[in-house]
């Protein structure tokens, strides 16, 4: 991470992982297997492009010059259409051509081996998020990921944690609560990964206990008192459709309500809950206790807070 040229060049020893090592490093990151000989074949042709490798150059430096920082994380090109497969797939790369800079950095700050791997591993979930809602390879949203590599989010047990700060709206409604915090001081940002098996209120309380050591541990000079979630979830409204005892509500009740959305979204919970946030209202299959909240009141979400 220290080892980096002038702004704009690439890190010194940049390597793009070969065409061998390739594979084992894409599955240590999940990445789902119909996608790793695609990414292979992809990368001779990138290897090949001087224009395309002096931008994984300068993204790669970008990505990791402020390693760690919250907020400073980089901002990942676009790419139209016409790019077709290696402008969808272009992130990853990235990404691998970072790893060993953020392996290094979670070994400075003592981060276990089982929470460095699990928390990477969210670029193959959001390679299948893409396959899901595209019918393609590809990566949906590499802001997102970044968080990830940047040292900025980790996955402990059920729940991930970005380490974050209070905005205005919810730093007000904490400091009204009488807690010595506001607007700008530190919290940690809960968010709810797929593909990770129900949001039991036990896998949460084990989470945030796990929450609780790590942050002590490994961040002791941030002072993690206030945990935060903005998500379609925190509606009250879904109260008039699930029981009490159902995980939602449960994981609902951990918080104080600080604030709803008035703008509907209902994209957002159609894209969560059924893999496609442009599926008609018609077309929801209604198969479980959730899809049938969703179908029947489609709706924008809230944000709320706890004490940790």
């Amino acid at each position: 991470m220290r080892d980096l040229e002038s702004e704009g060049g690439a890190p010194t020893g940049l390597v793009l992982p070969d065409a061998d090592k390739l594979p084992g490093i894409l599955l240590d990151l999940s990445v789902p297997h119909e996608d790793i000989n695609d990414l292979v074949a992809l990368r001779a042709r990138l290897a090949r492009d001087a224009e395309a490798m002096t931008l994984l150059g300068r993204c790669v430096t970008r990505f990791v010059r402020d390693m760690g920082e919250i907020g400073r994380a980089w901002e990942p090109p676009s790419f139209p259409e016409s790019a077709g497969a290696l402008g969808r797939f272009f992130h990853v790369y990235v990404f691998g051509a970072a790893l060993p800079y953020v392996r290094a950095h979670h070994g400075e700050r003592g981060i276990p081996e089982e929470v460095s791997r699990r928390t990477l591993a969210d670029l193959g979930r959001q390679m299948a998020v893409h396959r899901r809602r595209c019918g393609t390879g590809g990566l949906l949203f590499p802001w997102w990921t970044a968080l990830h590599f940047h040292g900025e989010l980790f996955q402990l047990g059920r729940l991930q944690y970005q380490r974050a700060r209070l905005g205005q709206r919810t730093g007000r409604a904490v400091a009204a609560a009488g807690h010595a915090l506001g607007p700008g001081d530190p919290c940690l940002s809960l968010h709810i990964p797929d593909f990770s098996g129900p949001l039991s209120a036990s896998a949460c309380e084990r989470s945030l206990a796990l929450a609780r050591a790590f942050f002590a541990e490994h961040y002791p000079e941030e002072r993690y008192e206030i945990a935060v979630c903005d998500s379609w979830l925190l509606d009250p409204q879904l109260k008039h459709y699930l029981p009490a005892d159902s995980n939602i509500i449960r994981f609902q009740d951990r918080f104080e309500l600080a604030h709803q959305e008035t703008t509907p979204d209902d994209g957002m919970p159609v894209g969560f809950v059924f893999g496609d946030p442009d599926l008609p209202v018609e077309r929801l299959p209604r198969r479980s206790s959730v899809e049938r909240a969703v179908a029947d009141h489609l709706r924008s979400g809230g944000h709320g807070w706890f004490a940790l």
